[in-house]
């Protein structure tokens, strides 16, 4: 496996730990930048850190694959995204206190006549 693969790997793994310490109805979605990492081990068949087995829930030995298509489990009945300051817990937000897309500068609505 590419060691870039598997730092970044770790790296969700870390962020996991901090987001399964979050009482689940205080849990932000799980977010999208997991899915990349996710989807560079798909296919890697070496077996996981035993701590990692037992965080995603799997038998220990298991692969970075078997891994992947848990985490990816994650995103399958969710329908949002958490904003990144909602990660890896819900933000508050006050009454009256909206949240606004500020338009993209590749958005051609961005560039006013």
């Amino acid at each position: 496996m590419h060691q870039a693969a598997s730092l970044q790997f770790e790296r969700v793994m870390d962020e996991l730990v901090l987001w399964h310490a979050v009482p689940k109805d205080e849990r932000s979605p799980a977010p999208a930048w997991w899915w990349g990492p996710a989807m560079a081990v798909v296919d890697a068949h070496e077996p996981m850190r035993q701590v990692w087995c037992c965080e995603l829930g799997l038998g220990n030995g298991s692969s970075f694959a078997e891994g992947a298509h848990a985490l990816l489990e994650l995103f399958a009945e969710q329908t949002s995204q958490p904003w990144p300051d909602d990660f890896p817990r819900k933000a508050e937000i006050k009454q009256g206190e909206a949240r606004e897309l500020q338009p993209l500068p590749s958005d051609d609505s961005a560039f006013q006549p």
